[in-house]
């Protein structure tokens, strides 16, 4: 039976359409966008007044499985997705055991498919145990359904393991996604350097050490013809950097989260360990810079880097607890109040960032409306105000710097492969 999104205003970017329309479903294919009113044979659901946008797509969360399924699994974590507008996520490959085997990346999939509300792409490690040394069988793990390369919070440091694992990558016309951090310059650090670090007493992590390991990561991958990535884009030196690659002509994108374009460092003030992730907070001068690099389209696509973390773990001393926080229950509230609702960027660029683009860097299916494609689809109210609450999060953790934010524009639900879950 088909279903027609009936009512709504169609905000599809990729394909330069944001008119009153309905959306036609045929199974778990779109079939058309349609002129309003038009006669089909199937169920319906009114979305007047709303709008309707190709599901996003996020290119970074840590779903904690397997191993660490006491923080988030596979089914809590595409549960917290689908209620924040997303179908489809990239999980991070710091898990345990890591994502170095075909065998993991098969049991990811597999139980995303019986347990999930939204898609999942595994990203594989480049080195196995994320340990910086030896090589992954990169194509064992393209073959088996991995989406990109990364170490993620374990970046390697070794410039000739990093070349040599982006010529491997590059054979296959692979992505590799870095987190880009010199760690000689952020030993013991727990948060940016600078006069609150100062005067918190805690060591500070510089922003040159992420500067240092972007400027390298970005030569390697020009030297070695690698796609390359730079995940969650923190400083004004690096939002630079990926200007200049794009200015080079290279192969080179990059995601930012909500955090870095609406805190600073202050945020960590009282020594607020939900305020604590890596890389860091950053400075105003930073904030100012990376918004205005995402406002330009010198950062490609938003991202949440969505690393949950047991209450204990977060209630600990603030040089001991984790780094990492919750977004995918807040990102398109926050975007939508921060760049939206103010003006600086249309509605149809915002979905740009959170699905068509993300959906380009990847590879994958989604980021459109296109007849014949998914049917990935969120419905979004961009009228609602609303409070975060963190008990509400379908998440298993409440590690959210947001907590009692003001917001405008949230899901009402998703549509995955043409089944509807409920926001």
């Amino acid at each position: 039976m088909k279903l027609v999104l009936r009512g709504g205003r169609v905000v599809d970017p990729a394909n330069g359409i944001d008119r009153p329309a309905d959306v036609i479903i045929d199974g778990d294919r779109i079939e058309a966008v349609a002129e309003p009113g038009v006669a089909v044979d199937g169920r319906e659901i009114d979305v007047t007044g709303k709008v309707v946008a190709p599901g996003f797509i996020d290119l970074h969360v840590h779903l904690r499985e397997p191993g660490f399924e006491y923080k988030e699994d596979i089914e809590s974590g595409t549960r917290a997705a689908a209620a924040g507008g997303f179908t489809g996520v990239c999980c991070m490959p710091n898990t345990n055991p890591a994502i170095d085997t075909p065998s993991v990346v098969t049991a990811i999939l597999e139980r995303a498919r019986q347990v999930g509300s939204c898609r999942v792409y595994p990203v594989a490690a480049l080195t196995r145990g994320m340990a910086g040394d030896q090589l992954s069988e990169i194509a064992d793990l393209l073959s088996a359904g991995a989406c990109a390369i990364s170490d993620d919070a374990f970046p390697i440091q070794n410039a000739e393991t990093l070349r040599r694992g982006m010529e491997y990558v590059a054979q296959f016309g692979a992505l590799l996604m870095t987190h880009n951090e010199d760690k000689a310059l952020t030993v013991g650090g727990v948060m940016s350097e600078g006069a609150h670090s100062s005067a918190m007493g805690v060591p500070g992590i510089p922003a040159a050490s992420e500067d240092v390991a972007t400027y390298r990561n970005i030569r390697l991958s020009e030297l070695t013809g690698c796609r390359l990535h730079l995940l969650h884009i923190s400083t004004a030196g690096t939002a630079g950097l990926l200007g200049w690659a794009k200015g080079r002509g290279l192969a080179v994108t990059g995601e930012t989260g909500p955090h870095y374009w609406r805190l600073t460092d202050a945020a960590c003030r009282g020594y607020n360990s939900n305020a604590k992730m890596n890389p860091p907070l950053r400075s105003e001068a930073d904030r100012v810079a990376v918004k205005e690099a995402l406002i330009s389209g010198v950062i490609d696509a938003i991202a949440t880097d969505h690393a949950p973390h047991a209450p204990y773990e977060k209630e600990r001393e603030f040089d001991k607890t984790p780094f990492g926080i919750l977004g995918l229950e807040t990102a398109f509230g926050i975007a939508y109040t921060d760049l939206v609702a103010p003006g600086l960027l249309t509605l149809s660029e915002l979905v740009h960032k959170m699905s068509a683009a993300p959906a380009a860097i990847l590879g994958v299916p989604g980021g459109s409306l296109t007849p014949g494609g998914p049917a990935d689809v969120v419905v979004l109210d961009t009228e609602a105000r609303w409070t975060v609450e963190p008990d509400r999060f379908r998440s298993k953790s409440r590690n959210t710097p947001f907590a009692g934010a003001e917001l405008q524009g949230r899901a009402c639900f998703t549509l995955v492969g043409g089944r509807v879950v409920e926001a």
